[in-house]
């Protein structure tokens, strides 16, 4: 036998690849963390108005852990690659949410919306259930391109048929009940465009004329996403709900450029915007008055009107300073009827200070990273295309209400993802935070690995 025959004989046999860590011991870790915050957090405020703990302190504590536990045994059966950061953040941004509703409510006890938005919470947590065990391959989506389309237009008109709420037609509401469609249309229209944009990635790149550095698509192939996203924009122009307006708009454009790669589309989506912007201010009264109370917040002081509610919002992110005044001992309340809603940051401004804004914003940011990581390394174009869609509608939306309560742009009027009062938007985010976790779960698949492997293989 030959010395190479001898040499391949007794080599030694490759060493087979270390199986990824799940890292499920570490989500669970991370979940009791997040309840206790919340837990916390809740008795903190207790303690501040009252001087004792809240006798429903417990009772929360349970509610919410059950709920957490639920979705992280459906997360370790049937996801178990999924990134273990994505949970624990969805619960203690919710549960976080619900323990600064509950301090409003202590001050407008004829108005309780606590209770309304546990459930609403609960059954956020049961449609994630629901996708994580459902869905076990994200690229079956794809199979209902059309229909995500027309039922995300279906949902955005039918809110012009029912009477405006405080200048728009968002809201359909029957018998006492209330729901905002525009908070499902954006999950529906993520993967409408993520599809599209991936079965024709290469015509929307190459294809077409060449106006200066930009490649324009021909229209045959740009048409129908174009006209999906101009109808979807008209109406809600019609509602007057500029704020998701601008939030689809932002949606279209950063999905035109991942899936183009081209960077002049960010150009031309931002001097849209700019015009659209202009022409809408000027036009429409609601918005041009939003547009004079951001120029001058103070107006209405000077006037001897007493200030508005942006002013009154910029006096509690003031009064906040680093630190914060403390949970429970801030008067934020003062902001009116939307304090629950479009201005609660303006509460966790003022009881949280600086810091414990920084934390939120970070939380925000850590989830919304955790979805572009996913992006990054799913292989199909349409999974990466959703992870980013999807990552991309949370980092929207929290610059568009955050910018708007601390005077950075006009306001427009929506809910900060799991925090605000808001029952569509909190079911709505925990379907979001359930894609992204099935996504993820199949980037780690793939053998490669979405998370960096240190910190531990969980069990």
């Amino acid at each position: 036998m030959s010395k190479a025959g001898i040499s391949l004989a007794t080599a030694d046999p490759p060493t087979p690849a270390a199986p990824l860590p799940r890292r499920r011991g570490i989500e669970l870790v991370l979940i009791v963390l997040a309840v206790l915050l919340s837990v916390f957090g809740y008795c903190a405020v207790g303690i501040a108005r009252n001087g004792s703990v809240p006798p429903g302190a417990a009772g929360y504590g349970a509610g919410l852990g059950v709920l957490a536990l639920l979705a992280h045994l459906a997360v370790r059966f049937r996801a178990p690659w999924a990134d273990p950061l994505l949970l624990p953040i969805a619960v203690l941004l919710n549960g976080l949410g619900l323990v600064l509703i509950y301090r409003l409510d202590l001050e407008t006890p004829g108005d309780r919306a606590a209770p309304t938005q546990l459930v609403w919470s609960t059954l956020g947590v049961a449609l994630f259930i629901t996708v994580v065990l459902l869905l076990r391959d994200h690229r079956l989506l794809q199979r209902f391109t059309r229909a995500c389309a027309a039922s995300a237009l279906v949902l955005l008109a039918v809110p012009i048929l029912f009477p405006a709420v405080n200048g728009a037609r968002i809201w359909i509401r029957v018998a006492g009940f209330s729901i905002q469609p525009g908070e499902f249309a954006k999950v529906l229209l993520a993967v409408f465009f993520a599809a599209y944009l991936a079965q024709n990635r290469a015509a929307l790149t190459y294809a077409g004329r060449r106006v200066w550095r930009l490649q324009l698509p021909t229209g045959r192939v740009l048409g129908p996403i174009v006209a999906v996203w101009l109808v979807s924009v008209g109406v809600l122009v019609l509602e007057r709900d500029l704020g998701t307006s601008l939030l689809f708009f932002g949606l279209f454009v950063v999905l035109l450029y991942v899936a183009t790669g081209r960077t002049g589309w960010l150009a031309v989506g931002l001097l849209l915007a700019s015009l659209g912007a202009v022409a809408v201010g000027r036009l429409e009264p609601h918005v041009h008055s939003r547009i004079e109370t951001w120029l001058h917040p103070f107006a209405s002081i000077e006037a001897g009107e007493g200030p508005n509610q942006l002013a009154q919002s910029l006096f509690a992110f003031a009064e906040g300073g680093l630190l914060g005044t403390g949970l429970g001992l801030g008067n934020s309340v003062l902001i009116g009827f939307a304090v629950k809603s479009d201005f609660i940051l303006a509460t966790a401004g003022e009881e949280l200070g600086l810091a414990g804004l920084c934390a939120i914003f970070l939380l925000y940011g850590l989830l919304v990273e955790r979805g572009y990581r996913t992006g990054l390394v799913l292989r199909d174009p349409f999974g990466r295309l959703l992870a980013v869609g999807l990552a991309a509608l949370v980092a929207l939306q929290v610059f568009v209400i955050a910018g708007g309560v601390t005077g950075l742009i006009p306001l427009t009027g929506m809910a900060m993802p799991f925090l605000a009062q808001g029952g569509s938007s909190v079911v709505t985010n925990w379907a979001i935070v359930a894609l992204l976790a099935r996504l993820s779960d199949s980037a780690r698949r793939q053998g490669d690995g979405c998370l960096p492997r240190d910190g531990g293989a969980g069990s």
